[in-house]
């Protein structure tokens, strides 16, 4: 990987939403560059908030050109959490098993997020979940459309 530390930061703001686990759900995210924004959203039929929170993740990073610094703003614990504390990479490194007879949760969505991780230079940024962060409603708000669109209420 190339060094990322001291280039110009991409912010990516993401959230997730479902109605019902499984349910109707929908993502959202935000890149941010250098002024210029551009937001992407999409949905599921069937489908989890957690599998919601990773797809915004991973559909952000994926719209990246090449290898960057980005700082990632969620308010998913669960993304945030196995990331910075490198849960997902033992995950990845144990065969896909959180503990010897528990097998990882949303492997698949895992297993893509840690190759893009190996891509980027990633940090970290909680933010409590409607609490006014302007760009967090705003994923919010994209994920709720798209899980209406598949019969969220």
């Amino acid at each position: 990987m190339p060094n990322l530390q001291d280039t110009e930061p991409v912010y990516l703001y993401t959230d997730g939403a479902c109605s019902g686990n499984p349910g109707p759900g929908g993502w959202g995210a935000i890149l941010e560059y250098k002024g210029v924004r551009r937001e992407l959203s999409g949905g599921e039929p069937s489908t989890t908030n957690n599998r919601m929170e990773l797809t915004a993740v991973i559909k952000g990073l994926e719209a990246l050109k090449r290898p960057c610094r980005v700082i990632l703003t969620s308010d998913s614990r669960y993304v945030l959490d196995a990331l910075r504390l490198k849960w997902a990479h033992r995950w990845r490194e144990n065969g896909w098993m959180r503990t010897k007879t528990d097998p990882t949760l949303n492997a698949d969505l895992w297993a893509r997020l840690l190759e893009l991780y190996d891509i980027h230079l990633l940090e970290y940024r909680w933010v409590r979940g409607h609490n006014g962060h302007p760009e967090n409603e705003r994923c919010d708000a994209m994920a709720v459309a798209q899980a209406k669109k598949y019969g969220m209420k």
